[in-house]
């Protein structure tokens, strides 16, 4: 199984964060997972490469060209692909998964995160979506996406569509457990 990883790639952060990037690292090599991640070295990303490869586990990065001529690939990573820009990167990385996850994160985990929501809810991604809220960073997030449902901007069916965990060791489960969402998503697209 491939999960993709959508996290930060800042090192400046708590480090309840790191950690949880490492244990999931740890438990995805445990489990063998394959990681497909955005091919950073440092961060979460960083952190989640680093553990996976330590623990045995496969991982592939994907990553832009002008990240690579930037110095900011995770250097021990030996099976990266590289794109010619961050479109490509998405498609790369969602066409190669069988779920994704997002780590806390910046602007770009966030972009990420929402545009494999949106294309499960049109039926493009038809495959398990795990929101990691540690030390609940994502609370906020949620409480909008509530406003949106309390707002018929997003379809209440929708709701189901991503699951939260709080805990690293939650997501392997999460993804085994999962039993699906919508047959036929895009019937229920238009709201």
């Amino acid at each position: 199984m491939r999960v993709c990883v959508f996290a930060a790639s800042s090192s400046r952060i708590d480090n309840a964060y790191l950690q949880a990037a490492g244990e999931l690292g740890t438990a995805f090599a445990r489990e063998g997972v394959h990681a497909v991640f955005g091919g950073g070295g440092i961060g979460l990303m960083g952190i989640l490469a680093d553990n996976m490869l330590a623990a045995g586990g496969k991982i592939t990065g994907v990553i832009p060209e002008f990240m690579i001529d930037e110095g900011w690939g995770h250097a021990g990573v030996s099976d990266m692909i590289v794109t010619a820009d961050m479109s490509e990167r998405k498609k790369t990385i969602f066409a190669m998964s069988d779920a994704a996850v997002a780590l806390p994160g910046g602007v770009g985990t966030l972009e990420e995160l929402t545009e494999v929501i949106t294309l499960k809810q049109l039926g493009q991604f038809n495959k398990p979506i795990i929101i990691v809220n540690v030390n609940g960073f994502y609370d906020h997030l949620i409480e909008f996406f509530d406003y949106m449902f309390r707002g018929n901007f997003i379809r209440l069916e929708h709701k189901d569509i991503w699951q939260i965990v709080t805990t690293a060791e939650e997501v392997v489960p999460a993804i085994l457990n999962y039993t699906g969402w919508h047959a036929d998503p895009k019937v229920i697209a238009k709201i």
